[in-house]
C-alpha cells in the first residue's frame, strides 16, 4: 500500500530540477524504497537495486552503464535513474559523476541507508552536481495521513493559530499515540497497538541490530547494548561521555566511536550548544535525541500511554526536534542554550538570516506565560521570534503560544 508523502516528493522535484543527482538518506525502513517505487510522476524512468550484484557489475564501468541505460531507459539517455541501495556499488560517486557529465538530459535518484561512507565520497565525486535530503520517519501529519486520511484533510485545514477546543479530539488521541509508537510507516499503517509493538521490534532487531552490529567488535556487544539503552533513557539531556563509558563498560574511545556510528546511521541525532559568552554557557556536551520515537521505545521496553509516563516531557521534546528537522530547510543549524546559572532554552534555530527561540512544555496551560530565559537570552542576541509548544494553549502575545500536533505548521518568516 503506497500512500503519498507530498511534503518529501516536493523536496524531491526541487532537488531534480537544480541538480543531476539526489540523494535521499535515512534509516532503515522509514520508506525510501516505497518512495523512490512510486515516483510515477517522473517519467521516463527505470530502478534499480545496488545490493543486486549483476546491478553493481553494470555500474562499474562507464561504457557499460550507458549502453545498459540506453536499452532500458532510451537511447538519448534523458530521464530518470531510480537506484536503491546505491552505496553497495563500489565507485559509484564517481560513475554517476560521469554519466550525469555526459548526459545532461539523465537525472539520478539514489537511496542509502548509512552516511558511513556515503557522505565522503558524494562530496569528493559529485561536489557540485548533488543535493542530499535526510529521509526520516513519518512526522505527524503524515501518521494522520496513514491512520486516517478524512483527518488527514481535517487536519490541514488548520493553521498555527487553530485554538485547541475546536481541534477534532479523534486527532489529539491519534497524536498521544504517536508520540508513544512514533511513525516507521508499516507500524502506522496497523491499528493495533500489539501489532505496532510487534513490527517496531521485528525493525529493531531484523535491521537496526543487525546493520550496525557489523561495526560492533563481539566483545563490545555487551556494552553497546547498555550505551543504546543509556542513550534511549537520556533524550533531550546532555550526555557525558565519561559517564556512558563508565556505566556501559566501554572505554571512553569506542564510547565515542559507537556514539558517532549511531548518529551516521541516523539512529540518533546530537545537538550542539549555542554560545556568545564561552565563560556563561556549557559548551562542552551535547543533547541526544532519537531519530524514530517508537524504536526509541522499543529499546526501553516501554510502550505505555503518553500520560502515565515520567518521560513523556522527553518524549514531547523529541518529538517536536523531528518535526522541526523535518520543515527547516538542510542549511539551517539547531542548538540548545544552557547557562551555568541554569538558564536555558530547547532549541535556538539559525537559519543565516534570522534566529529563533523554541522551548517545549508538556503541560497543560491555562494561560499565556512568559519565559525569564527568552528574555535573558534576547538581551544578547536578536532574537526574531519565540516559541513555547505546549500541550493546548494557543495565544500570540511576546512569544507564540501553540500545541504540540500544529508543530509542522509553525511559521519562523
Amino acid at each position: 500500500m503506497y500512500i503519498d508523502r507530498e511534503k518529501l516528493v516536493e523536496k524531491i522535484n526541487s532537488a531534480v530540477s537544480g541538480s543531476p543527482v539526489t540523494i535521499l538518506i535515512g534509516a532503515r525502513q522509514v520508506g525510501k524504497t516505497t518512495l523512490l517505487k512510486n515516483l510515477d510522476h517522473l517519467k521516463p524512468s527505470v530502478y534499480f537495486i545496488g545490493q543486486d550484484p549483476e546491478v553493481a557489475a553494470i555500474f562499474q564501468k562507464l561504457s557499460t552503464a550507458e549502453s545498459f541505460l540506453k536499452k532500458n531507459l532510451n537511447s538519448e539517455l534523458n530521464g530518470f535513474l531510480l537506484l536503491d541501495e546505491f552505496q553497495f556499488i563500489d565507485n559509484i560517486s564517481t560513475i554517476l559523476k560521469l554519466l550525469t557529465d555526459s548526459n545532461p538530459g539523465l537525472r539520478v535518484i539514489c537511496s542509502g541507508s548509512s552516511s558511513l561512507d556515503i557522505i565522503q565520497k558524494v562530496e569528493e565525486s559529485l561536489a557540485g552536481r548533488v543535493r542530499i535530503i535526510d529521509t526520516y520517519s513519518l512526522s505527524f501529519a503524515e501518521y494522520l495521513k496513514f491512520q486516517n486520511e478524512e483527518l488527514y484533510n481535517l487536519y490541514l485545514k488548520y493553521d498555527v493559530d487553530t485554538l485547541d477546543e475546536v481541534v477534532d479530539p479523534k486527532i489529539k488521541l491519534l497524536f498521544n499515540d504517536y508520540l508513544v509508537y512514533g511513525g516507521m510507516p508499516k507500524a502506522a499503517l496497523n491499528h493495533n497497538p500489539t501489532e505496532k509493538i510487534q513490527i517496531l521490534d521485528d525493525i529493531y532487531k531484523t535491521y537496526l541490530l543487525r546493520d550496525v552490529r557489523s561495526y560492533v567488535r563481539n566483545e563490545d556487544s555487551v556494552g553497546f547494548n547498555k550505551l543504546l539503552i543509556l542513550l534511549a533513557s537520556q533524550i533531550g539531556n546532555m550526555i557525558n561521555v565519561n559517564e556512558l563509558a563508565n556505566s556501559s563498560g566501554l572505554n571512553y574511545r569506542k564510547c565515542e566511536e559507537y556514539i558517532y556510528l549511531l548518529e551516521q546511521m541516523f539512529i540518533i541525532k546530537l545537538v550542539e550548544p549555542y554560545f556568545t559568552n564561552k565563560r556563561k554557557v556549557i559548551t562542552k556536551m551535547k543533547k541526544v535525541y532519537f531519530t524514530e520515537i517508537g524504536l526509541r521505545n522499543v529499546i526501553l521496553g516501554n510502550f505505555n500511554p503518553i500520560d502515565n509516563r515520567i518521560d513523556n516531557g522527553s518524549l514531547f521534546e523529541n518529538f517536536v526536534f523531528l518535526e522541526l528537522i523535518r520543515i527547516l530547510p538542510s542549511y539551517t543549524k539547531i542548538y540548545f542554550y544552557r547557562t551555568k546559572d541554569g538558564s536555558e532554552i530547547d532549541f535556538v534555530i539559525d537559519d543565516m538570516k534570522n534566529k529563533y527561540a523554541v522551548e517545549t512544555k508538556f503541560k497543560v496551560l491555562h494561560r499565556s506565560v512568559s519565559l525569564k530565559s527568552f528574555k535573558g537570552f534576547g538581551e544578547i542576541e536578536n532574537v526574531s521570534k519565540t516559541f513555547l509548544i505546549n500541550r493546548n494553549f494557543n495565544s500570540d502575545n511576546e512569544t507564540k503560544l501553540m500545541q504540540g500536533y500544529l508543530t509542522d505548521k509553525i511559521m519562523f518568516d
